[in-house]
């Protein structure tokens, strides 16, 4: 950091960084007057655009003085109602938008509004309180706020915004927002908050069980469970994790000395429920993540049998793909349930970039390989999605062995240990390359992944969104390798939707693939006879 840079708040001066002193009107009074930063150059903690000064009060880089008022509000530690947000900056896009205090209702209603469209928030169902500029205005515990800080979590993204305080006012939620968006944040942080409340204002019932949490996947629970411990890090918060694969024994006993929060696979929570005396009558919270599939035959049943041994619990259900007929049924497991949805529901995120590759299927592999022995598009650490379990072995030996690169599958099959020791070799730069089923698609933080390769088209065009999705986490840019061929003749359509409402180029022959033809025709048909031609 450059020391030359400063701001003087009681001469009213700023000095920049070539160490001329300026005088308060020459400095940049809004983020919008600043331009972006060059390589190199400082960026502003607030908006990232060119730190040109320095806050003498926090010795922070800052672009201008809004930004500049905005950390001394943030080391004041003011707590601000949840229905009237200070002014606060927003995430940096063209220019700085704020919601202030007002007396007037209907002008708070209308800054809301606007701040919903501009965020691309949408809610339906009933009112909830206005988004959240910070995480210190939703009267969240000290600790909390300081564990929240120290995992990066700046500034909450949309979905953050919104959620939260509507799950801190205690409503039943449906929320679809794209995958690498901050969903699991957006729940852990009031379900830790209403535990470690409840556990200061009842010390002595230690053995109450308050939240729920299933998920789909192994892999997912074990990630959710390990986030929940650090964001409830120091706080009278305890976590279990109830997944197959790891002793039962050791489950039980944990959650019988007493926990706040459970998380688990459906199956896993059931075993205990029918042969062991678990009591879920006092959970008063029950999330439901990737509530699309959890909802489809195979999970349904289970979550159902879970659902009916609660008491009327606040109901939280997260997907980025939420169908008319999932939404439907869960209006069933939630009283006034809400809808809230970000960006354009069911479509991939704008930041992963996809590639359609039409590659015949005794191609595939080649292909594959040439993309991994290429310098120009390879982008390790790379997931390659299959179909099958065995496809996924023998794909991941074949990659060794022609590239010389290390390879290993991951899959269901495998036994639980196995699987969190890959996991591991992955995320910390071990094994450049893993080869998954459909285990890694939900949900799954895969951080440092920019680059995935779907090698095998999923059966909806649902899993292809949340398998793309791995490859950009929380707006980072990535990029989704698909191949394609007549054998996913029966997505083409969806994929071409998919394709042109984010600017993908579409390969030629799935253009003029006869089933696109054969389909817009028929469109075409059935829109004349509703018109009467």
């Amino acid at each position: 950091m450059d020391d030359a840079r400063g701001v003087n708040q009681s001469k009213g001066s700023m000095i920049a960084t070539d160490g001329d002193e300026v005088t308060a009107d020459d400095v940049k009074k809004r983020s919008r007057e600043q331009r972006e930063p060059l390589e190199g150059e400082p960026r502003c903690v607030i908006c990232g655009r060119y730190g040109e000064y320095i806050c003498n009060e926090t010795d922070d880089d800052i672009c201008s003085m809004e930004c500049k008022h905005t950390i001394l509000r943030r080391v004041a530690k003011t707590q601000v109602s949840i229905c009237h947000p200070a002014p606060t900056r927003l995430p940096a896009t063209d220019e700085c938008f704020y919601v202030r205090d007002s007396d007037d209702k209907s002008s708070t209603t209308e800054q809301t509004e606007v701040l919903r469209r501009k965020l691309e928030i949408h809610v339906k169902g009933g009112l909830v309180p206005p988004p959240i500029l910070s995480f210190s205005s939703c009267n969240l515990p000290q600790r909390l706020l300081q564990n929240v800080e120290t995992l990066g979590y700046d500034i909450p993204t949309p979905v953050q915004m919104q959620v939260i305080p509507a799950a801190l006012n205690r409503q039943n939620l449906l929320v679809s927002a794209d995958t690498g968006s901050g969903k699991t944040a957006s729940f852990l942080v009031p379900v830790i908050s209403s535990c470690a409340n409840y556990r200061i204002e009842h010390p002595t019932n230690r053995k109450k069980l308050i939240a729920l949490v299933l998920t789909p996947t192994r892999e997912l629970s074990i990630q959710v469970e390990e986030q929940a411990k650090l964001l409830g890090k120091g706080l009278p918060f305890k976590t279990a994790l109830v997944v197959g694969g790891d002793a039962m024994p050791s489950q039980l006993y944990r959650i019988q000395q007493g926990v706040e929060m459970v998380v688990g696979t459906p199956g896993r929570i059931i075993g205990l429920l029918t042969k062991h005396d678990i009591e879920l009558d006092d959970v008063s919270v029950f999330v439901l993540d990737e509530v699309d599939c959890m909802l489809q035959r195979g999970f349904r049943e289970q979550v159902m049998q879970i659902f009916t041994a609660l008491s009327q619990p606040q109901v939280l259900m997260f997907s980025a793909t939420i169908s008319p007929e999932v939404e439907k049924m869960a209006s069933s497991l939630g009283k006034d349930l809400i809808s809230i949805s970000v960006g354009k529901s069911n479509r991939p995120s704008k930041s992963v970039k996809q590639v359609a590759i039409w590659v015949e299927p005794k191609r595939k592999k080649q292909k594959l390989f040439d993309i991994l022995t290429s310098k120009q598009h390879f982008m390790p650490p790379v997931v390659v999605f299959v179909a099958s379990r065995v496809g996924a072995d023998l794909l991941s030996n074949a990659i060794t062995v022609t590239t010389g690169m290390k390879s290993l599958s991951l899959h269901g099959e495998k036994p639980m240990k196995e699987r969190r020791e890959i996991m591991r070799s992955f995320l910390v730069g071990e094994v450049p390359i893993i080869v998954s089923t459909g285990v890694l698609g939900r949900g799954v933080d895969l951080l440092g992944v920019r680059q995935v390769v779907v090698f095998d088209m999923p059966n909806s065009i649902k899993e292809y969104v949340h398998q793309i999705g791995r490859a950009s986490r929380m707006g980072e840019e990535g990029t989704a390798l698909v191949f394609l061929n007549e054998e996913n003749k029966s997505l083409f359509c969806e994929l071409v939707e998919v394709l042109k409402s984010s600017g993908s180029a579409i390969p030629r022959e799935l253009a003029n693939s006869r089933h696109i033809v054969r389909s817009i025709s028929c469109s075409k048909g059935q829109k004349k006879r509703k018109l009467g031609f």
